[in-house]
């Protein structure tokens, strides 16, 4: 089912179907909205529960969603925010995908191309899919202690883009390693990740200061590896993915600038 998609949106850039947007204010849903006709293509039944609902498109007779990921560049495609959603793997049972497509930042019209795209196993960028996100509230702040401090959480997460090379200006299709496909593919790289040392599981925010301070835990998964592979249409070519250096992914997002923060 999710090679048949790629297999769709790599046909449709190959036949310059591009992206359309209302007008130049559509900032969020044009790339989707491809996708979605894409899904369309393969002839399958699916739904769109709504504009924020995760993810964003179910397949009805097999259990599998896809999270959607619109990208402008150049600009910020190292990192996407989540907001309120961690991403995982497994959702309700479903089998989680991510789809991440770039696009000019800057059109000259309201159409335009989809540069490079990758269709990724939710568990490449997180293994966890046991986390449940919920919004708190602190009550009493304020000169009169009417005022209520809400806890949204919104994530930033590394995109396929900062933790593999071989990614940009291609079409790729990253599964868990244990999945095979049909001989119209082609591997073009082996993927690991190993789970951290430690694990961030609470954090508290000094009001006076304006420091943030975190608590971890050993992880009980400490150096477990998850291994994956990244796939292409035979006929596509392309550079060879591999994984980046840990330390050369942190120090890029730590540099990032504070727009991503």
């Amino acid at each position: 089912m999710v090679e048949n998609l790629f297999k769709a949106c790599v046909q449709a850039i190959e036949k310059k179907i591009l992206i359309e947007r209302a007008n130049s204010a559509d900032k969020e849903f044009h790339f989707q909205n491809w996708i979605r006709d894409r899904i369309k293509d393969t002839g399958v039944n699916f739904d769109a529960p709504g504009r924020n609902s995760f993810p964003d498109f179910l397949f009805v007779d097999t259990p599998i969603g896809f999270e959607v990921k619109g990208l402008a560049y150049p600009g910020r495609d190292k990192t996407y925010d989540g907001n309120s959603q961690v991403p995982k793997g497994l959702h309700n049972g479903r089998e989680i995908f991510y789809i991440f497509g770039r696009y000019p930042k800057q059109p000259d019209g309201n159409k335009y191309p989809v540069l490079d795209l990758i269709i990724s196993q939710g568990s490449f960028l997180n293994a966890d899919s046991t986390y449940t996100h919920q919004n708190k509230n602190a009550k009493g702040f304020g000169s009169y202690g009417d005022i209520m401090i809400r806890d949204r959480k919104m994530y930033v997460i590394p995109t396929p883009f900062s933790l593999a090379d071989g990614l940009a200006h291609n079409y790729t299709l990253i599964l868990d390693a244990k999945k095979s496909l049909g001989d119209e593919f082609i591997c073009v790289g082996e993927l690991a990740r190993k789970e951290a040392d430690n694990l961030l599981t609470s954090y508290s925010f000094n009001l006076k200061t304006n420091e943030i301070l975190v608590a971890t835990e050993p992880n009980v998964n400490a150096g477990k590896e998850h291994f994956f592979k990244a796939w292409r249409l035979k006929h596509q070519g392309g550079d060879a993915v591999s994984m980046r250096a840990l330390t050369a992914i942190i120090e890029e997002l730590e540099n990032l600038p504070e727009e991503n923060e």
